[in-house]
Order: structure tokens, then sequence, then C-alpha cells
């Protein structure tokens, strides 16, 4: 079996978040868009309330999400994206929470999270259906930080957002080819 990638392509990343959106699945849609653009490991997606992006009492989608990683413990705050954003109003429109305490990406039969299997299903859907190879959940986390590294974002500070103990599993992960370090040789504008 060959490893989980990133996905590299910004027009790829863009057909994964429009896939379930034109197809009207909102919730896997929001799945996709927040696995990108917060950089959490599917099991802290899974475990998302809907009181965690969305103020009840304001009846809007909150600016952050705080939790506490289940693999490390450690408290995160993660500033949501502008795209991240919007997916959460979308399906706030189409879901219409009323329980804080509801799962943010329910099991439509029983209203617990979806599993881990269904959350690997709805990723591999839309990777088949644009005929994009190697991707899971993880490569969602993944696309982050390889992006976030290709605009210029400090490995160590990739690092801090994947809550890694060293940076040589950061570097696993952000998923560098030989084109990329090509790239920085034919592109390096030195004198």
């Amino acid at each position: 079996m060959s490893a989980t990638e990133p996905i590299r392509s910004k027009k790829t990343i863009q057909a994964m978040e429009s896939y379930y959106f034109f197809r009207g699945e909102i919730r896997n849609h929001t799945l996709v868009v927040l696995g990108i653009h917060t950089a959490l490991r599917i099991g802290d997606l899974l475990s998302l309330r809907w009181g965690d992006v969305f103020d009840f009492e304001r009846r809007r989608v909150r600016g952050t999400v705080t939790l506490i990683e289940r693999k490390t413990g450690k408290l995160k705050i993660i500033a949501l994206h502008r795209k991240a954003i919007s997916a959460l109003d979308t399906y706030s429109k189409h879901y219409r929470p009323t329980d804080p305490e509801g799962a943010l990406f329910a099991n439509v039969a029983t209203g617990r999270p979806i599993s881990r299997i269904q959350a690997y299903r709805i990723v591999r859907g839309a990777s088949e259906a644009l005929e994009i190879e190697r991707v899971s959940c993880h490569s969602l986390r993944k696309t982050f930080g390889y992006h976030a590294w290709k605009s210029g974002v400090p490995p160590t500070v990739i690092m801090e957002i994947y809550n890694h103990s060293s940076y040589s599993v950061t570097r696993r992960y952000l998923g560098v080819t030989r084109d990329d370090t090509d790239a920085v040789y034919l592109d390096m504008q030195l004198g």
C-alpha cells in the first residue's frame, strides 16, 4: 500500500472542496473543507460539537475552534480560515443546529458522530471521482502543512501547528518531492 500524500495542486484542492457542495452534501463538504483548513487529525474533527464552532447566543459561526487534541492531550486554538467559516455558515443554515452538544459531523440516522470509516469513505469518494491518487483523511491534514510550507511558513511554525515533537516528523508530513527541491534551485534569484 502506498503512503498517503498531501494534495499538491490548488486546483485539485478546489475540486475536492467543491465536489460534495455541488452534490448538495453539505456535511461532507464541510468535513473536507475543515480537514484541509484546520490541519486537525480526523479523530479530532469527528469529535467536534456544534458548540465548538457555533455561537448559539449570537447565532453565528465562531472565528476560532478550541479543543483538546485527543492524541497529544494539548489545548489547541485554531483561527478559522474564511473558507472554513463559509462552509460552517452554509452547513449551519442547512442543518439548523439546536444542541451545542450535538455532533458536528453527525450520522443522520443516529445523531452520533460519523465513524472514521465513514469519514474515509467520504474523502475517498471525492478523490476517486476526481481521479486523485494516494489520498485519505490524513491527506487533508498533510495538505495544510504542504501548502503552508510552499507559501513560506517556517517549518518550525508548521511543527508547532501539528504539535509534532520533532522536525523529522514534520518533514515527512510535508511530502517534499524532487520537483519541489528542483524548483528552489531553478527559481532562486541570487544576483
